[in-house]
């Protein structure tokens, strides 16, 4: 009897371990998962429009924070060329105006010269010059008991862009909009449980994009209500 006690729980105490031993090493093996997610866009887009568009060109957009900017910056306006990048998908998205690219007109015209044609460039009335006004990083923390009981930190992002329109033929300033934003992730450690994520440098794109898609909304809210105007080509 005892024996046969003896067998039954040496079956049991074995099982439970071939199960452990498998559920760890499910959990070390190498997993891979992935997903789409959807942009975030302006306001209007996607939305039906019929009314006059103009030519707009984007121009110079500079970082004018402090961001990037020291000692230890690697060179080039990095994040005044990534501002302007999202700054030209944005406008575009609008279909409140006709955009057109200098930035590659390099490369158009050689794939013209492939095709045989010469380019026939339309030239814009009105420039939209940008700049970072603001661009900048900060973490926060807090601690429960000296740390003891568990302690939470913030990582903040805040951006602030300035879009001016300019009249290419006489240079005036005709409309000027702005856009602030910011992003933050927080992260919470209870007795030992919970998340400890590290530097997230999605952030700085993430904001960025939020502060420029503010101003571009602003931009077109304007024009829609009449309190910006510009000629049609």
């Amino acid at each position: 009897m005892k024996t046969a006690l003896i067998r039954s729980l040496f079956t049991r105490v074995t099982l439970c371990f071939a199960i452990i031993a498998t559920l760890l090493l499910a959990g070390c093996s190498a997993q891979t998962t992935h997903k789409t997610l959807t942009p975030q866009t302006v306001t209007s887009y996607n939305t039906a429009y019929s009314g006059p568009k103009t030519t707009l060109v984007v121009g110079a957009f500079d970082n004018r924070s402090d961001y990037a900017r020291g000692l230890f910056s690697t060179g080039g306006d990095q994040l005044g060329g990534q501002a302007k990048t999202v700054l030209k998908t944005h406008l575009q998205q609008t279909n409140r105006f006709r955009l057109v690219d200098r930035d590659s007109a390099a490369a158009t015209g050689q794939e013209a010269k492939y095709l045989g044609s010469a380019q026939k460039i339309k030239g814009a009335r009105y420039v939209v010059t940008g700049a970072v006004a603001e661009f900048g990083r900060k973490a926060i923390g807090d601690k429960q008991l000296f740390g003891l009981l568990g302690a939470g930190k913030k990582q903040i992002a805040y951006a602030k862009v300035q879009l001016n329109v300019v009249d290419s033929l006489t240079t005036e300033v005709v409309y000027s909009s702005q856009g602030a934003g910011e992003y933050a992730l927080s992260e919470r450690e209870v007795l030992g449980f919970g998340t400890n994520a590290g530097y997230d440098a999605t952030l700085n794109g993430k904001v960025l994009d939020l502060a420029i898609r503010e101003a571009v909304n602003a931009m077109v809210n304007d024009l829609e209500s009449g309190r910006f105007s510009v000629a049609t080509q």
